[in-house]
């Protein structure tokens, strides 16, 4: 086989969790451009619309599927949706997480936003709620049309840096004065991902389902100066990434290019867990 035959996903059908955000919609856009038909899901119905009718107008087919990945029914119902629009179910990006929300009153308390010995109880809980369950949830879901297809599929979990390392706080420090920490749900839950991830390889032994992880660096997104020169110092390629460079493994762990790899993780992060 040509070895770009190995990347084109003509005739398969992807779905895309948290596919209206900064690296959803562009895996969205990447999946699609491979030849895949994609569901973008996604709770924010206004933004997964948008991302859809982007990527129809260019000529691409696109489903938006609102979902509350939380929700057992909400994402039953999703699956239901995609498999009446496409017929089947080939591959799985699970990329919806939360972002860290800082407490709005640690300020005023005279505590640093994400700081440990105060953090919210319910906030913790919303963060394994979607970060964990929610991809619990889905892969549950989207794993029984593959089953069904001939046990054949591949799913790609998005971890983070800061699932394989504890945080470097003191790039969260401007001028001398701390401005926030990064908040422990994040680390403990992209951890759980690549567990997750492992599991899932293990219990498919035996069938074509592929389970892998990406885990990205940061990617840039309009942060302010001192946290981007503080974050390109810790890498070896001294910048954050631009948002479209995990494209190119979204695609490889996608597709059949990566088809003797399961219960792997694919790093991307410019060298920060290099040293």
């Amino acid at each position: 086989m040509h070895i770009q035959e190995k990347f084109d996903l003509s005739g398969r059908v992807a779905v895309i969790t948290g596919g209206a955000g900064l690296l959803g919609a562009e895996f969205c856009r990447t999946l699609a451009e491979a030849g895949a038909s994609v569901a973008v899901v996604d709770l924010n119905a206004a933004s997964a619309n948008g991302t859809a009718d982007t990527l129809s107008k260019s000529g691409y087919h696109a489903l938006a599927v609102p979902t509350d990945i939380t929700q057992p029914d909400s994402v039953r119902a999703m699956v239901e949706t995609v498999l009446s629009a496409f017929g089947q179910l080939d591959i799985l990006v699970n990329s919806a997480a939360l972002d860290p929300k800082f407490d709005p009153d640690a300020a005023a308390k005279g505590i640093a936003p994400g700081a440990f010995e105060n953090y919210p109880l319910d906030d913790w809980n919303a963060a394994l709620n979607v970060n964990l369950t929610g991809m619990f949830l889905v892969t549950q879901a989207c794993v029984q049309p593959m089953l069904a297809q001939g046990k054949r599929g591949s799913i790609v979990n998005i971890c983070s840096t800061y699932g394989l390392n504890g945080p470097d706080q003191r790039i969260y420090v401007r001028e001398g004065q701390r401005v926030a920490f990064k908040p422990v749900y994040y680390t403990v839950t992209k951890a759980g991902v690549l567990g997750f991830t492992k599991y899932l390889a293990a219990y498919y032994a035996g069938t074509e389902i592929r389970v892998n992880a990406l885990t990205p660096g940061g990617v840039f997104n309009n942060h302010e100066e001192y946290f981007v020169r503080n974050y390109a110092a810790k890498t070896i390629l001294g910048r954050m990434a631009n948002k479209d460079e995990m494209n190119g493994a979204l695609l490889f762990l996608a597709s059949d290019a990566s088809s003797y790899m399961t219960g792997n993780n694919v790093i991307v992060d410019g060298g920060w867990t290099a040293w």
